[in-house]
């Protein structure tokens, strides 16, 4: 049994959730996202998650100016708090395991730090359960198309954990970690299925493979 599979429908979710709006950070259902907390009212918002229902929910922020109080995505996805460390200086580091995308109905006048938002979790009812596998993904394509991109830019991979996962697990994590801008990050968390994510990834990966100057290589895990 897995940590989030006693989630099984949107109403097993509160309708009330923390927020935490961070650029980038990609969150999608059975995935893990490793955060490294240190901001107070984060931490603020940590401890309060873990002493009640310890989700929390992630978005996207739409103004990159405003660090303090963004504008944020009306679509996120809420997390549970799976793994939680804290170290010496004072800084939390905490994996949240995705159960489901939500739909921002109004942000709440609240005393807490933090923000905290109404959602409604009913348009995404199918995040509860894994998609069927059997779902038609190019995945030749996306493999193809992510073997040029490491190739161009001499990073290493695990093929055979690659080549082992699920057409899920594979879609959802290449987007998470994948180096993409926000609008392109909340397109991925958006698309309606896995088979609509998977043609959006490839697509990225794709115009990423074109000529033009390419980043210094590092290493995939």
């Amino acid at each position: 049994m897995s940590e989030t599979s006693h989630y099984r429908k949107p109403g097993d979710l509160p309708q009330t959730v923390p927020v935490f709006p961070l650029s980038g950070a990609l969150l999608l259902p059975r995935g893990h996202l490793p955060l490294n907390i240190f901001e107070p009212r984060y931490l603020n918002m940590v401890d309060d998650a873990l002493s009640t229902t310890r989700i929390i929910g992630m978005v996207q922020p739409m103004d990159q100016e405003n660090r303090s109080n963004p504008k944020i995505y009306p679509v996120g996805c809420a997390g549970r708090l799976t793994s939680f460390r804290e170290t010496p200086d004072g800084r939390y580091l905490i994996t949240l395991t995705g159960i489901s995308r939500f739909r921002l109905e109004r942000e709440l006048d609240c005393t807490t730090p933090y923000r905290q938002v109404q959602v409604t979790f009913a348009p995404y009812a199918n995040d509860f359960a894994p998609e069927d596998d059997g779902e038609s993904i190019d995945r030749a394509r996306l493999t193809a198309a992510l073997k040029t991109y490491l190739q161009m830019r001499n990073m290493e991979t695990d093929w055979e954990a690659i080549e082992g996962a699920s057409n899920e697990g594979l879609v959802n994590s290449l987007s998470m970690i994948g180096d993409f801008d926000v609008e392109e990050k909340q397109m991925l968390l958006e698309a309606e299925t896995l088979s609509k994510r998977a043609t959006i990834l490839t697509a990225l990966i794709e115009f990423a493979n074109a000529p033009g100057p390419q980043p210094p290589g590092s290493s995939v895990q």
